[in-house]
């Protein structure tokens, strides 16, 4: 294996076990600053041994063994060796009594000792209200999903420094506050659930549509993020939005296979084979859309967001009730008040009534600050130009959200789409014969 094939194994790694490692090391060291800087030593030093000494066979196993020797240093450096030293011992010695190579952890497991998951604990840490809640939301994503602080600031549509400042300060308020690592009771419970629910599903849309690199779906955060979801539906299983967050995520998860190409090209939903829609998820989505739907009679953001979801899943592309769907997504605007949820609306609204009706939307919607370098504003103006005829227009704006967006693949589809309308100006052009001699 090349260093840059080892490199890229190293990073691969990095995002799928960062969140285990320092939930691990929190419950360790009960320091959150300390636990991601324990992490990031065991990064380095894989860095520096696995291109001569060869990527382990179980490459997260090494990094939490890594990181948990630093955490022992770093206890006796502190001089509490003595007192942590059982307790470190305790948690090696479950840890290799219960890891299985290659077995995922079913529910039943992760809800043992009422939770019993550590990424659990540390998401309710993070979203705990000593924090703000945009300090809440960057930190849990920065911990758990592994963005980095400019990925973030992408999904908040805000500045990298603001979202590093953020992170920043948030860790250094749990320390100073003492958070403790545990899952909330009673009310307390209900008060931090909407910020952990935020949270989950930012984590869930990062890997469902990657902000910036050079895949398109980062499958791993989806799954994550649907885990942690039926856990936090199953512990707060009188909370309508918890199932519908569930709901929405596993209607959203059932399109993955068929979302992108052999090649890993994205393929937009309307072109995309349902065939290879994932029948089950979408069956147990349902089932949570129902329960969210049966717990209130008033939907919230995620029951509404399910419910759209659920109309295409019921559906084939030509049969896709856009009406519904633009009147749920008025719904969910009322409530939200989004210009991103009015956004999709527009796209709702140009396939139901037609695009001119959909582009009016959009042009109200241009001097939202929010939606000032949001590639997908430009992205749906292009849509709606070309669908009107107006390829030129339409070529411009899918230009610009090319130059707007961070993800590779996305910017070539963007390119392509402006390549058709450009290809439609030139075919619109009256061929010119020279003169005869």
């Amino acid at each position: 294996m090349s260093p840059t094939d080892i490199h890229r194994t190293i990073d691969a790694v990095w995002r799928i076990e960062s969140a285990r490692l320092i939930a691990r090391l929190t419950r360790i060291v009960r320091d959150i600053g300390q636990a991601e800087e324990l992490a990031h030593d065991a990064l380095v030093a894989a860095l520096e041994q696995w291109p001569a000494s060869g990527v382990p066979s179980n490459p997260g196993a090494w990094l939490m063994a890594a990181a948990k020797n630093r955490a022992v240093d770093l206890v006796r450096r502190k001089k509490r060796f003595e007192s942590k030293q059982d307790e470190v011992g305790r948690h090696l010695e479950a840890d290799r009594m219960a890891r299985e190579p290659n077995a995922d952890k079913r529910l039943d497991d992760l809800l043992d000792d009422e939770v019993g998951d550590e990424l659990l604990r540390l998401i309710f840490m993070t979203c705990h209200p000593v924090l703000s809640a945009e300090a809440r939301v960057a930190l849990t994503l920065r911990l758990l999903g592994g963005l980095t602080t400019d990925e973030i600031a992408r999904a908040f549509l805000t500045s990298e420094p603001t979202i590093a400042q953020r992170i920043v300060r948030a860790k250094r308020t749990l320390t100073e506050k003492q958070v403790e690592f545990e899952v909330p009771r009673g009310e307390e419970l209900s008060r931090r659930l909407a910020s952990v629910l935020e949270v989950v599903y930012l984590i869930f849309n990062e890997g469902y549509s990657a902000t910036a690199g050079d895949d398109w779906l980062r499958p791993a955060l989806c799954e994550d993020a649907m885990r942690l979801g039926r856990i936090l539906a199953a512990l707060a299983s009188e909370e309508p939005e918890a199932h519908g967050l569930v709901a929405l995520m596993e209607i959203q998860a059932s399109r993955l296979r068929a979302r992108v190409d052999s090649r890993g090209e994205p393929i937009l939903l309307l072109d995309q084979n349902r065939a290879l829609w994932d029948r089950l998820l979408i069956g147990r989505g349902l089932a949570a859309l129902a329960r969210a739907e049966q717990l209130s009679a008033s939907r919230g953001s995620y029951t509404l967001q399910a419910a759209i979801a659920a109309c295409h899943a019921r559906a084939t592309a030509e049969q896709t009730d856009w009406e519904k769907i633009a009147d749920l997504y008025g719904q969910l605007a009322e409530l939200s008040q989004s210009p991103i949820v009015e956004l999709n609306r527009a796209v709702a609204l140009g396939m139901a009534y037609g695009p001119q009706t959909g582009l009016d939307l959009v042009v109200q919607l241009a001097d939202e600050p929010a939606l000032r370098n949001y590639h997908l504003l430009s992205s749906v103006r292009g849509d709606l130009l070309f669908k009107l005829g107006r390829y030129s227009e339409a070529a411009a704006a899918f230009h610009l959200a090319a130059s707007l967006t961070r993800n590779s693949r996305e910017q070539a589809l963007l390119r392509s789409r402006a390549e058709s309308a450009e290809s439609r100006i030139r075919e619109a052009q009256p061929t010119i014969l020279p003169l005869p001699p």
